[in-house]
Order: structure tokens, then C-alpha cells, then sequence
């Protein structure tokens, strides 16, 4: 995959994988998906690019709702 994933290619990528996050707090589903996406990496169901490139995504999302 060629650079960072939007928010929503983030959540798709983790609903492949039975996880779907919505707490109703947009930073606290932010941290929870990176949390999930970092599981994902370690099993190794993820590789570096995706990793990354999904990471990048859901850290502009933190940014964007920091920065209105």
C-alpha cells in the first residue's frame, strides 16, 4: 500500500479482523485502535507497511480532532 491510510481505510482494515471500535469518544477510539493495530502487528497479521501506513492514518485522525 502506497502511503498512510485514511481514518476510514483504518477501520476497514480492522474490521477484517473482527474489531470494531466505537466508545462514543473519537480520541479514546483513536488510542484503542492503535492499540489493536499494534496486537495485529506483533501476532504478524500486519506487516511494516500496513503497519505504518495504517498508524500515520489514525495519528492525522488524533491531529485533526486536537486541531479543529
Amino acid at each position: 500500500m502506497q502511503g498512510p491510510m485514511t481514518f476510514i481505510e483504518v477501520k476497514d482494515f480492522l474490521r477484517r479482523f473482527g474489531v470494531v471500535i466505537y466508545t462514543g469518544d473519537a480520541l479514546g477510539d483513536c488510542l484503542l485502535m492503535e492499540e489493536e493495530l499494534k496486537e495485529l502487528y506483533e501476532a504478524g497479521l500486519a506487516d511494516d507497511d500496513m503497519y505504518r501506513n495504517a498508524l500515520m492514518g489514525i495519528r492525522r485522525r488524533v491531529s485533526e480532532l486536537n486541531n479543529p
